[in-house]
């Protein structure tokens, strides 16, 4: 998918870049069809929101990675080199916001919580003109979906990707791989390096323990399939776990509540 807009095309047929367009926010947005398609490491001079309804959308950035779980949308600030990752039937919304337009907003990458307003606001938007008119209906509608931007939670729901090759290595394999259950003994024989030596390094770059690491990945993972109609035992097999009961066990020590519970008064706040 494309970050241009054609609506307003110039006369070599070319679309305007979002850094070009004098407006304090640009959006696009809608459905893609892919088997996997990577966008390369980039930044913007304008902050970025990624906001994804349906399909897998993953997102590496500030020594994170972000898989977009249900009802949330990934916030990069402003010259945060970033990669994106599609896969799947997808449907995206992507909001570009200008540095000045909205100073409240968090100045590191963070998952924000999507409101059922916030999501149409951010629907409608990328049907609005790209020069919209700033004193008409549509620059008002403009200024509220900021300012509902401004409020969103902030939600804890990230990978933390730590620096160092082996962990690295470690982590795009437990992505690739969900259910692989090895230990950190057991990894630390893969990448031959002791296992103490890796759980200080994890515990250092991303504060976590190995299992409290993993498992958060799963988390993760879950929601996103949970929310998709994926069934508890389903996901459970899916993540390595003997049976639901394990995988619940899991998910409510972690969230507090059982995964359906969780997802329902998610909805229900929304």
């Amino acid at each position: 998918m494309p970050f241009y807009r054609h609506d307003h095309a110039s006369a070599d047929g070319g679309g305007f870049p979002p850094e070009d367009v004098p407006r304090a926010i640009i959006a696009v947005g809608g459905t893609l069809v892919t088997k996997g398609m990577d966008l390369a490491t980039h930044e913007h001079r304008r902050a970025e929101l990624i906001l994804t309804l349906r399909g897998v959308v993953r997102c590496e950035a500030d020594q994170g990675v972000w898989i977009v779980p249900p009802r949330c949308a990934v916030w990069i600030p402003d010259n945060v080199p970033h990669s994106v990752t599609f896969a799947g039937h997808v449907e995206v919304y992507v909001l570009f916001v200008a540095p000045d337009a909205a100073p409240a907003l968090p100045r590191q990458c963070c998952t924000l919580s999507v409101s059922p307003l916030l999501e149409r606001l951010l629907r409608h938007v990328t049907s609005m003109p790209v020069l919209y008119d700033v004193d008409g209906a549509d620059g008002r509608i403009a200024a509220v979906l900021l300012d509902q931007l401004s409020v969103a939670p902030v939600e804890k729901l990230n990978f933390p990707m730590p620096a160092g090759a082996k962990l690295r290595q470690i982590a795009a394999a437990m992505m690739a791989d969900p259910a692989d259950r090895a230990t950190i003994d057991a990894w630390g024989r893969r990448m031959a390096v002791a296992p103490r030596t890796l759980t200080r390094a994890l515990k250092r770059e991303t504060g976590m323990s190995f299992g409290r690491w993993r498992q958060q990945l799963h988390i993760l993972i879950a929601l996103q399939r949970l929310d998709q109609g994926a069934s508890v035992q389903n996901v459970a097999l899916d993540l390595g776990y003997e049976g639901a009961s394990a995988f619940v066990t899991m998910f409510r020590k972690a969230l507090g509540k059982p995964p359906a519970r969780y997802l329902a008064e998610r909805r229900i706040a929304a």
